[in-house]
């Protein structure tokens, strides 16, 4: 089973795509960031957003999709980009039949590090542990993506064992 884990955001989107093997192992397939100029229109950033996931969809034909919910803090202008990005990238995973899972930052943390106030250094660490990496994956929204991966497959592998 190939996950994608996505950190939504309009300058940079944050993935990660993961494979669950049939001996349940998990691998790291792909990482990144979809980035968008700031100088353009939004319309633009988001239409760009989803043509590069579905060139990554085309590529790795992920079955399963982790995106993080809004963390609605004082920034209500950003809050509300990130919406609209989340909004395209639901839309594309709907439209390539793509089973969706949302989490919180709380709920991501807890599953890749057993504690949900861990910090960002501490998950990214555990990711290298849980999958055998060599360092730590860079950029931060590219980690924060293969955690978002992680959850859902752990999420998943919980909800079998009930």
């Amino acid at each position: 089973m190939i996950t994608i884990g996505i950190d939504p955001g309009t300058a940079t989107t944050g993935f990660g795509i993961i494979e669950k093997t049939s001996k349940g192992e998990i691998r790291l397939l792909d990482y990144g960031c979809i980035k968008t100029a700031t100088r353009l229109e939004m319309g633009t950033r988001l239409n760009q957003i989803a043509q590069d996931l579905k060139t990554l969809i085309k590529k790795w034909k992920p079955t399963r999709a982790s995106i993080e919910k809004i963390f609605f803090s004082k920034n209500v202008k950003t809050a509300i980009t990130v919406a609209q990005a989340r909004g395209v990238i639901l839309q594309i995973f709907e439209e390539n039949q793509i089973a969706q899972d949302e989490y919180t930052p709380l709920q991501v943390k807890s599953a890749v590090c057993g504690y949900g106030k861990a910090d960002k250094k501490m998950v990214q660490e555990m990711i290298k542990i849980i999958l055998n990496l060599s360092k730590v994956p860079k950029p931060d929204d590219a980690a924060d993506a293969i955690a978002l991966a992680l959850c859902s497959v752990n999420s998943l592998r919980q909800l079998k064992t009930k």
